[in-house]
């Protein structure tokens, strides 16, 4: 391959942090990213020090730091650290989030039922925690690099084909998606044209929190599984290494033009009309 090529896609020498880092799918964005040359931040409130051990037994640059994406201040004060330690940031992943069994509808939960404190706890993780607040404390940093640099939110497919049972998911990852094009207008024309703001929409991928939704005690695809993989023109669910491609690519020189934009990866799931 060209090495003009490659280097479009080189991470080298800049420094990434990943929120939410040590979960299945930031922990394969890390690795990733660090693949792909760049130091990586694995930034979570547990488990950040073993994915990051376990990252450097590998031969990467990686190290691990505590952080609370609901709590801005201790936001802050990752930052600070990271910032001791690198210099700089040129990459901030938000992949914290998640759903909650509160937060889902079900024949024990209807709609009506569904208390207050676990859909707000659902929203704030998503979007606040998920993409505002350390946009806020890590972008402050970002319009400072004279080369700017890549925000990458992570929304969701219910952002395009809100799902049943899942209300305060589906709205908060909807809310993502269009901060996200909020976010990268207003850096671009307020602070710094370099500074990207993108999102990936991941299809169905299985993790903690919707194994439960996807399938049973016994690994045997649920009603609602079997409807997934019958909607996805790829007969699968997403693997977290699904996710490495597109985010080196938004992270990368290769995208210096790509601003404001919701990738799906999906499997082909959001272009299939069941017909």
């Amino acid at each position: 391959m060209d090495r003009r090529i490659m280097e479009l896609f080189s991470l080298d020498g800049m420094n990434a942090v990943v929120t939410g880092g040590a979960g299945v799918l930031g922990s394969s964005i890390c690795r990733g990213l660090a693949l792909a040359g760049a130091r990586v931040g694995v930034l979570d409130m547990k488990n950040f020090d073993q994915v990051a051990e376990q990252l450097v037994s590998e031969g990467l640059k990686v190290d691990g730091f505590y952080i609370d994406v609901l709590k801005k201040d201790e936001i802050v004060s990752c930052a600070e650290k990271v910032i001791a330690k690198y210099g700089r940031i040129d990459i901030l992943v938000n992949c914290a989030g998640g759903n909650l069994k509160e937060a889902t509808t079900s024949a024990e939960l209807s709609f009506f039922d569904l208390p207050f404190e676990g859909l707000e706890k659902v929203v704030a993780l998503n979007l606040f925690g998920g993409a505002i607040l350390p946009s806020q404390v890590f972008g402050r940093e970002m319009v400072k690099n004279s080369d700017g640099g890549s925000i990458i939110n992570i929304s969701s497919m219910n952002a395009f084909r809100p799902l049943t049972r899942i209300p305060g998911y589906s709205a908060a990852k909807a809310a993502v998606s269009n901060f996200t094009q909020w976010l990268a207008v207003h850096f671009a024309m307020e602070y710094n044209k370099l500074l990207r703001v993108n999102a990936i929409a991941p299809g169905f991928f299985l993790t903690q929190q919707n194994r439960y939704l996807l399938v049973d005690q016994n690994n045997n695809l649920t009603p609602r599984g079997q409807t997934i993989i019958q909607h996805t023109p790829a007969g699968r669910f997403g693997e977290p290494e699904d996710l490495i491609g597109v985010c080196v690519w938004l992270a990368s020189k290769a995208s210096k033009f790509v601003t404001g934009v919701v990738v799906p990866v999906d499997g082909g799931f959001n272009a299939y009309s069941g017909v």
